[in-house]
């Protein structure tokens, strides 16, 4: 199934100039779940890991049923003040402001491998705050998925030395 014929483009969303990449489209057809999930699982094939990590909130829909599907587990990144526990944050640029995402302190051991599961890579900020926030509680990062990549944007840059891939280029 070609998922780019599902998604929707929402001109000046959040604000005037963004064009946001609209995927409840996706996500209300039965097929185009199915095939954006089991395409994303695709990707991990080989690959050895021990958690997926997703990011609130659309990492969430797209890692949570990846991870159930593979007997793995799931660990959330969440916008700051969001996780009950202790949490590490860090703050970053995206496109249209800043932001601090946070992880619980424990969420990760050192030597633990994760997968990162996205919909949608754009100027990389919110991913390479990511694989900051992991490193630094000790975790390596094996592989980077997203929905969606808007190649002008250049947020692959910001990922060099990652393994980065993506469904939908854009």
């Amino acid at each position: 199934m070609d998922l780019r014929t599902l998604i929707r483009d929402v001109v000046d969303f959040p604000k005037e100039g963004i064009v946001f990449k609209d995927i409840t489209t996706v996500l209300q057809n039965p097929e185009g779940l199915k095939a954006s999930i089991d395409q994303i699982q695709e990707k991990l094939s080989g690959v050895d890991f021990d958690y997926i990590i997703g990011p609130e909130s659309r990492g969430f829909i797209f890692g949570v049923p990846v991870a159930y599907n593979m007997g793995k587990g799931f660990l959330p990144v969440r916008k700051a003040g969001k996780l009950p526990y202790e949490t590490k944050s860090k703050e970053y640029s995206l496109e249209y402001g800043t932001a601090t995402i946070e992880m619980h302190i424990d969420a990760i051991k050192p030597g633990d491998k994760v997968v990162i599961i996205d919909d949608l890579l754009a100027t990389g900020g919110t991913s390479r705050a990511m694989v900051e926030l992991i490193e630094e509680l000790g975790g390596e990062v094996v592989k980077l998925i997203y929905l969606i990549e808007l190649d002008f944007l250049n947020g692959r840059d910001k990922l060099k030395g990652y393994n980065v891939e993506a469904i939908i280029h854009e």
